[in-house]
């Protein structure tokens, strides 16, 4: 490593040991104490000293609470055709760094979906996290929540016209580009055949520019 690798190492150590040991959504939740994560918190974050993408998903879910390793359900096998990498290259901490919106799985609602990412990873950790990481070059902004910390300017009214107005937070030359991209959830599926587009437009050019920064 290079003295700023080195640096930006030492510093992403230190933050890595203060999100493993985070329990505010459990001890002091955002809406109070009825609102409290119902498990063990097990934040799940890759942070990198070298990775030039960062991967901004949502939240876990059970199983990659579980495991905890990111993206290790289904969603994470389409994620990664999506990105034309194999699954060693995916969880290279030199090729992709991984910032869900919320660290932790935030549980199930009544319909036995996936909450929302908790409200108080974000504001705590999320802008120091980044900072940290300035080597990025890529941010790939998974799902509406993601999408609405890391695209700059007014938000559009869905994720869908988000995701269709991708150049216009893509061929921003101020920092790094961001590409928003819709949840790789299985439950997707036909949302990505009513916009074939997606994949005719947005896939290519995805795949090239993963294969620039990590090859």
């Amino acid at each position: 490593m290079g003295v700023g690798e080195t640096e930006r190492e030492a510093r992403l150590s230190d933050l890595r040991q203060a999100i493993a040991g985070c329990r505010l959504c459990r001890d002091v939740p955002a809406r109070g104490i009825a609102d409290r994560l119902p498990h063990e918190p097990r934040p799940v974050v890759v942070l990198s000293a070298r990775a030039r993408i960062l991967i901004a998903g949502q939240a876990p879910g059970l199983r990659v609470h579980e495991s905890g390793l990111p993206f290790n359900d289904a969603s994470g096998d389409r994620l990664r055709d999506w990105l034309g990498v194999t699954r060693e290259e995916f969880y290279d901490p030199d090729r992709f760094a991984i910032l869900p919106m919320g660290f932790c799985f935030p549980g199930y609602d009544t319909k036995g979906s996936d909450l929302p990412p908790r409200r108080e990873c974000a504001p705590l950790w999320r802008e120091a996290a980044v900072r940290a990481m300035p080597q990025v070059e890529l941010v790939l902004a998974i799902g509406a929540h993601a999408q609405g910390w890391h695209l700059p300017g007014p938000h559009q009214k869905g994720m869908t016209e988000t995701v269709w107005n991708w150049r216009q937070s893509y061929f921003v030359n101020d920092g790094p580009r961001v590409l928003p991209l819709p949840h790789p959830s299985w439950r997707n599926s036909g949302w990505l055949k009513r916009n074939a587009w997606f994949e005719a437009e947005v896939l290519p050019v995805l795949r090239q520019h993963v294969d620039s920064l990590i090859r």
